[in-house]
């Protein structure tokens, strides 16, 4: 009975994180499709109290992601929880994050740019779709499932133990950039044909917290990967290609 209640509590999460997902798309869009979005829907403060808000809501999300990802928070945490459900459990603290910023996310009006050519505007729409895609792309790349817990609690409902060690590989976009999925938000973030202030604060904020992410992330890839991953990081670019040197296999 209990494997069976951690299978429903994974795929329930996932499926809040898959809506959540959705949403994110159109409010950095600023899509007519949903009542709350970057730059519509939110209070109207004063602009010191509305920046201040904003930058709380983005801290927020940054520290659970962050500190939740961190190996001696899991060690801790599994203690309390299933380790099955742990990913889960993540999952659905990023989940609720994200829609408390959707919620208490307070716009700020003003043109930083705007794009009206219709094919400046077109090609800007296709690097923020191309962004969204990257990302989606690169879940796969690296075990979607598993990185959203269900690979867990359906191993876990079969009665199977955790399964082999990660091993180190580099698919696809791994082969010339070692992080195409923040790649793929940077383009989903900033590329849009109009840019209020709001959208800008909001894309500053989550792309400080990708930069300080990534520190960490791969400091915990060295602990895993060691000297195989110290070779790919000097050979292989951060976020965008890096030239003139050869790539990993």
């Amino acid at each position: 009975m209990a494997r069976i209640l951690c299978l429903v509590f994974g795929v329930a999460a996932y499926l809040l994180f898959f809506a959540t997902f959705l949403y994110l798309i159109a409010f950095v869009g600023d899509l007519p499709w949903v009542p709350r979005t970057v730059d519509a829907g939110g209070d109207e403060d004063p602009v010191g109290l509305t920046i201040v808000v904003d930058v709380a809501l983005i801290a927020l999300f940054g520290l659970q992601h962050s500190v939740m990802a961190r190996p001696g928070f899991k060690q801790a945490w599994t203690r309390i929880v299933p380790k099955p459900i742990e990913r889960s459990v993540y999952v659905v603290a990023a989940s609720l994050a994200l829609i408390l910023l959707f919620l208490l996310w307070r716009p700020i009006p003003g043109a930083v740019w705007s794009v009206d050519d219709p094919a400046g505007a077109a090609i800007l729409w296709g690097l923020f779709a191309l962004g969204w895609l990257i990302v989606l792309v690169s879940t796969f790349l690296i075990s979607h499932f598993e990185l959203f817990g269900l690979a867990q609690v359906w191993s876990h409902a079969r009665g199977r133990g955790e399964g082999p060690p990660p091993a180190f590989r580099t698919p696809f976009f791994y082969r010339w950039i070692r992080h195409p999925l923040y790649s793929g938000f940077f383009l989903a973030f900033w590329a849009t044909p109009q840019m209020s202030w709001g959208h800008l604060l909001l894309a500053a904020g989550v792309s400080a917290y990708m930069l300080i992410a990534i520190r960490y992330e791969e400091r915990d890839l060295i602990g895993i990967f060691g000297d195989d991953y110290h070779r790919y990081r000097e050979t292989t670019g951060m976020l965008t290609p890096r030239l003139g040197r050869k790539r990993t296999g």
